[in-house]
């Protein structure tokens, strides 16, 4: 049987509307033709798993997992567009937070600083944060110590209570949380941005043939326009689809390279 996922943006206050996306996914894929879609969304507390299910139908991942430990092991669909602060088209960027009252007010006043990480393999938390320190870093330091949370929203909780000085956010998540779940943002202020990159990608299983490619990418359009789906969409701040090439991801990797180039390898 076919699995499907949605857990990259699914904050409990959206669980209603996430299933609501899936439930018209769901229909328009099977409009299109495919007969094994799961009536449901699997949610495991080990997310990244289902990636590499077999059987694996229709996932979110992040961009650095999929031009890393997932490449060659998933098939790139399309990269939603998201309707916030941060995004352009199918493009996003991090949002660098700090305390609300800290006196900093560039990248540089942070030297020393404690800094939470959502997690090593994240584009937003992790890879577009590094290039951005990257300039003001000395033989390959620049923090003072680094956390890792598991999570943008650990990561904010930290900054918050003064537990971390700073954490790059995914703005994508920044726009869920001021809209749905402001009190999460409480005490904390956008210190700037990194860069951008494609955003968090579709994905299928790998070896998906041409035909399933097909007719995921165009059940995924029909959803996109569905009229009966935009409520959902709206609370999800999805805006549409781009049907990038693979090779847009490699921003990724050259943000990474630039990084390393600069003498900074990981955020440390």
């Amino acid at each position: 049987m076919a699995v499907a996922s949605l857990s990259m943006y699914d904050l409990p206050e959206l669980r209603a509307a996430t299933d609501a996306w899936w439930q018209g996914l769901a229909r328009a894929f099977r409009r299109e033709g495919i007969t094994d879609v799961p009536d449901a969304l699997a949610r495991r507390e080990a997310y990244q798993d289902i990636w590499l299910e077999r059987d694996l139908l229709f996932s979110q991942t992040c961009g650095y997992p999929l031009t890393h430990a997932l490449a060659g092991r998933v098939e790139l669909l399309a990269t939603p567009c998201y309707g916030t602060e941060g995004c352009e088209g199918p493009n996003y960027c991090s949002f660098v937070m700090v305390a609300a009252d800290s006196a900093a007010s560039a990248i540089a006043d942070l030297r020393g600083r404690r800094c939470a990480i959502n997690s090593l393999d994240s584009q937003s938390g992790c890879n577009a944060l590094r290039l951005l320190v990257a300039p003001a870093a000395k033989d390959g330091r620049f923090f003072g110590s680094v956390t890792i949370t598991g999570g943008h929203e650990a990561s904010l909780a930290l900054v918050a209570s003064g537990q971390a000085d700073v954490a790059a956010v995914d703005c994508v998540t920044h726009g869920l949380l001021a809209r749905h779940r402001p009190q999460a943002l409480a005490g904390t202020r956008v210190l700037c941005r990194t860069a951008s990159a494609p955003g968090l990608p579709y994905v299928t299983r790998a070896g998906a043939d041409a035909d399933l490619l097909r007719r995921l990418r165009a059940g995924l359009e029909r959803a996109v326009a569905d009229p009966e789906l935009a409520e959902a969409r709206g609370a999800l701040l999805l805006e549409g689809a781009a049907m990038l090439p693979l090779a847009a991801y490699d921003r990724i990797d050259e943000l990474e390279d630039a990084a390393i180039a600069a003498g900074y390898p990981a955020v440390a």
